[in-house]
């Protein structure tokens, strides 16, 4: 007997063809499925694997008559209605591993941007100018970096920004500081991340307590000068908050993969910043990666 899986989003070439040549599996994959064609697949599918751009929730779940699993490529869950999905007896999973060191790696990389104003400083460039002293940055050695959640990936930004010589202050409330002695990091309150840190990271989910985790209300606890970097979810800072922080100035920068709109709108209002990298969600935008996430997480 051949199970029907259906691939809804775009995925890498080798981790389709990997699941094609698996006996047992008869896979639909079309590079990336609009709703409507989704809706038109999905009744004789036996097991979906999404990653983000595919909204399971609602109406969705009439036209999954044969569903037995939904399996997202990746960690975040938020774009499935798990309590849906429970109700109709179809398994949910996700694929925790596949995408940690990647993401890890992003987040990185958009730290350095921000400290480096490396992307400014092209687009400068490639406009025939030379802004030398326009684009003055900030060292990363020696400079505190908050992170906010410290499960896979958390834990992967540690380990690299330990290696860059940072002070590293770790918050977590579902991990005890026992269990995160490990990291060799101070593990501290939400407050004294705010208070302490050059930079902040946050390697969450989105969820009721994580929404808006940085706000309006809030905002100025925050360390003045602060660059603040998203590549878990949108929603996580408060947009709005970004925006009056960056016209203020009591934000120095922010690197965000992530957004509550995803693709953003033309109106978005954090891009006229210069001082607001963005990048389109590619935090696990690599080959490897992607192979990992759609056939499995051995690396």
């Amino acid at each position: 007997m051949n199970y029907k899986v259906l691939i809804s989003d775009k995925f890498d070439a080798e981790g389709v063809s990997r699941l094609k040549n698996t006996p047992g599996f008869e896979v639909i994959y079309k590079g990336g499925h609009s709703k409507e064609e989704l809706i038109k697949d999905l009744p004789e599918a036996d097991c979906l694997i999404v990653r983000s751009a595919t909204k399971v929730k609602g109406d969705v779940f009439n036209y999954a008559k044969k569903l037995k699993l939904i399996v997202r490529a990746g960690v975040g869950v938020d774009n499935i209605d798990i309590n849906e999905a429970s109700r109709r007896g179809i398994i949910v999973m996700n694929a925790p591993g596949g995408s940690s060191i990647t993401t890890a790696e992003h987040a990185i990389a958009m730290m350095f941007a921000l400290a480096r104003n490396i992307p400014q400083a092209n687009a400068s460039m490639k406009q025939g100018k030379w802004e030398k002293s326009k684009f003055t940055g900030v060292e990363i050695t020696n400079k505190t970096l908050g992170v906010i959640g410290l499960g896979r990936i958390g834990r992967e930004v540690v380990k690299r920004a330990k290696g860059l010589k940072m002070r590293v202050l770790g918050y977590d409330p579902y991990i005890t500081a026992e269990h995160l002695s490990h990291l060799e990091i101070e593990i501290v309150d939400l407050d004294t991340i705010f208070k302490e840190s050059d930079f902040i990271t946050v390697h969450t989910p989105l969820t009721e307590a994580t929404k808006n985790l940085i706000n309006k209300e809030n905002i100025t606890k925050l360390k003045k000068g602060v660059r603040l970097i998203n590549c878990a979810r949108g929603g996580i800072y408060e947009e709005e908050a970004l925006v009056e922080g960056l016209k203020s100035g009591h934000i120095a920068g922010v690197a965000l993969d992530v957004f509550t709109e995803e693709p953003i709108p033309s109106d978005f209002p954090l891009i006229p910043f210069e001082n607001c990298i963005m990048t389109p969600h590619l935090g696990a935008s690599t080959s490897r990666s992607r192979i990992c996430c759609c056939y499995g997480n051995n690396r």
